[in-house]
């Protein structure tokens, strides 16, 4: 399974490679348990560092929280605009915009958390400080449809829809169910017609930590 793990580290890293490798952890980790159900002490066994040092790094739990939901967003909009930017021809036709971008969305469940960490801070905007960050990385990806890709309002609002459903289905494991569940099967297949081989490679399961 090809999938971005937290990964313990093997030769000593600067404080930012550090840093960069908590936040790695802390995405798969926040991804699988949401803000709430996450300890900084879980983070910290998941980048292989002390608990100490993740406080050390980033205060708080709300504060690595913040630094990951930045970082979650920062890699979604540069991998939407990398897709806006590039050529990618599937079986002899060059794809339009909306499928690049598409399957850039797709390609990031190898980034493993990362929707999901997304997801939990959309579900936060009653959060003193969580709350309008979410707020302003949900209004970041719309102006990105609206303005950058140049979508008309109701092909963004149909694309952020799909995306949420896309979340909803990794969130709840529904993969699980694929190839048991006719209804799941279906959905899976509607939403994955071309990947659905890499995407049940690396799509987390039920009974992964995260």
């Amino acid at each position: 399974m090809s999938v971005t793990q937290p990964k313990v580290p093997t030769k000593r890293l600067s404080s930012d490679e550090r840093r960069e490798q908590i936040i790695e952890a802390a995405m798969a980790v926040f991804g699988a348990r949401g803000y709430v159900g996450t300890t900084t002490d879980e983070v910290a066994k998941a980048a292989g560092v002390s608990q100490p040092y993740v406080v050390r790094l980033f205060g708080s739990k709300e504060s690595l929280f913040l630094a990951t939901l930045e970082d979650a967003l920062e890699r979604l909009v540069e991998a939407f605009r990398a897709a806006l930017d590039s050529t990618l021809v599937v079986d002899g036709i060059e794809l339009p915009p909306e499928k690049r971008i598409g399957k850039a969305y797709v390609d990031l469940l190898d980034v493993r958390g990362l929707h999901q960490s997304l997801a939990h801070a959309y579900l936060l905007g009653s959060h003193p400080t969580i709350g309008p960050a979410a707020r302003a990385g949900f209004a970041r990806i719309w102006h990105f449809f609206r303005e950058e890709a140049g979508f008309s309002p109701d092909y963004a609002r149909e694309f952020m829809a799909e995306g949420m459903l896309i979340s909803t289905m990794i969130g709840l494991r529904l993969v699980d169910d694929y190839g048991k569940e006719p209804a799941i099967t279906e959905l899976f297949l509607a939403c994955f017609p071309t990947e659905i081989a890499s995407v049940l490679e690396i799509i987390p399961r039920g009974d992964e930590p995260w």
